[in-house]
């Protein structure tokens, strides 16, 4: 049973810096690439970025020059160094893993509220 163990969220004022980590249960080169997806009060659950197990990031135009995905594959861990929080970056914040067979659903952790005062 895979589990995704998040933490590191919490409050913090605009422009501060906060880094979440995801644990895995498994050995993370199980997946084919883990991430982050935020949800904000309002909307609906959106990418923010990912890792792939070749090392290839990706982020959504938002959270570009800000956001930086990193991995340790010792501690079974990805973590997101958030800087320069903004109002707008308030959300749950899930760390996600994509599995390597095509078709397979993705494993979400619990979710960590990160909240960015003005």
């Amino acid at each position: 049973q895979v589990q995704l163990v998040e933490s590191g969220g919490g409050l913090v004022q605009s422009g501060g810096s906060l880094r979440l980590s995801c644990e895995s249960s498994v050995n993370i080169f199980t997946f084919y690439a883990m991430g982050w997806y935020r949800q904000g009060p309002a909307g609906q659950r959106e990418l923010v970025g990912l890792l792939t197990n070749s090392g290839r990031t990706n982020y959504t135009d938002s959270v570009k020059g800000r956001f930086t995905i990193s991995g340790d594959n010792a501690k079974n861990t990805v973590y997101l160094q958030m800087n320069n929080l903004q109002p707008e970056d308030t959300a749950v914040y899930y760390c996600n893993a994509k599995h390597r067979r095509v078709g397979a659903p993705d494993y979400w952790g619990q979710g960590t509220q990160v909240t960015v005062s003005s």
